[in-house]
């Protein structure tokens, strides 16, 4: 059965391209399909609460609201990372936070919006989200969104682009400064679990050390380092560090468990300052990029991949191929079950071909064996 009245929605972190999905969905489901498309306010707030409005709450997009917004940053829609129907944080009778399952309130009000499907445009916790839902009868579609790259089951997705084309122009502003000082510059840049922006943006911004959550590192190995690059007439050097790196058997740093949430990581790169500044004799500076390299207009390369995912999943929800999720593979877009998404992260192979390449480059990891 096709569709005729959709919601769509964006979940999970902020990303750019999410705008140039919402507009290819809609104008492709209104002109080609003739569909009805409500944007979702803040992720599923607008499902959870239909009172819901932060600022405008849930409303019926035109084709004249999304064909400009293709260079806009952020979503027209809002979201939050923060609203798991399975497990909604409520305070109970003695002011403590507790998660609840709310999941059959946001099936209700789907039913009385006279909604027949969903498409969620978001990150591997909102396709884990959709996953559930479609077992609970759900119709829906998944959109992956996410800037660290790593969803399962798609090369790509949109906003990593733009996120390392930040991270490099951000790199190439602090060389300046820390060839002009002598200086160890800790560039921090997002990655939870995975080191995909630090790798890219560490080989094309020239670093000379990447430190990834895949590969464990040792103070003493990435001091090391830097010390043979003083010897051989280096001045300064350029680390790139993933949020959610770590030292070989400890822990990634986290600033706060958010109940509902993701953990909130942050610090990996001063905690690794601190502990260089007492192995080099050298002036070690932290530049944390955080939200920067999530703002902004979307890279053109993000623009058509976007775009091309919206185009499909209006397609699918055309179709009626609901408990999918679209993705790209080998220049190609195709579509693959939404559990498979759900149930895998793409993580770097420490023998990954990139991996080898900053190796051979001489780029360090932490990793490498101490020379007496």
């Amino acid at each position: 059965m096709k569709a005729k009245r959709v919601g769509i929605l964006t979940g999970g972190g902020d990303c750019p391209g999410l705008n140039a999905v919402i507009r290819a969905a809609v104008i492709v489901g209104i002109e080609k399909h003739g569909m009805e498309f409500l944007g979702i306010e803040d992720a599923m707030n607008g499902l959870l609460d239909l009172n819901y409005r932060r600022p405008r709450g849930n409303r019926w997009l035109s084709v004249e609201e999304v064909k400009p917004i293709i260079s806009k940053g952020g979503t027209i829609l809002g979201t939050s990372n923060r609203n798991d129907p399975f497990r909604y944080v409520v305070r109970n009778e003695e002011g403590k936070a507790v998660e609840i399952d709310v999941s059959d309130r946001v099936l209700e009000n789907l039913r009385q919006l006279g909604l027949e499907g969903l498409i969620s445009i978001g990150g591997d916790g909102s396709m884990r989200i959709a996953a559930r839902f479609m077992r609970k009868g759900l119709q829906i579609v998944g959109v992956p969104k996410t800037i660290d790259n790593d969803i399962g089951g798609t090369d790509q997705s949109f906003g990593f682009d733009t996120a390392v084309n930040i991270a490099v122009s951000a790199i190439d502003r602090l060389r300046d400064t820390a060839e002009s000082h002598d200086r160890v510059m800790l560039v921090e840049v997002m990655g939870r679990d995975t080191g995909w922006i630090a790798l890219h943006a560490g080989l094309a911004g020239g670093a000379d050390a990447i430190v990834i959550p895949e590969i464990p590192y040792h103070i003493e190995s990435l001091a090391q380092s830097i010390r043979e690059l003083y010897k051989k007439g280096q001045s300064h050097a350029i680390v790139v560090v993933s949020e959610g790196a770590k030292e070989r058997g400890g822990e990634a740093s986290v600033i706060e468990e958010v109940p509902g949430g993701m953990l909130r990581l942050g610090g990996a790169a001063e905690r690794m300052a601190q502990k260089l500044r007492q192995l080099l004799d050298a002036d070690v500076r932290v530049a944390v990029l955080g939200h920067i390299q999530r703002g902004g207009s979307p890279s053109a390369f993000d623009r058509v991949l976007a775009t091309r995912f919206g185009h499909a999943a209006a397609e699918l929800v055309a179709r009626g191929q609901w408990g999918r999720m679209v993705a790209l593979r080998n220049g190609s877009i195709v579509d693959i079950p939404l559990e498979e998404a759900a149930q895998s992260r793409k993580r770097l192979d420490p023998m990954h071909p990139l991996i080898l390449t900053a190796r051979a480059l001489g780029i360090a990891f932490g990793d490498e064996s101490i020379r007496g």
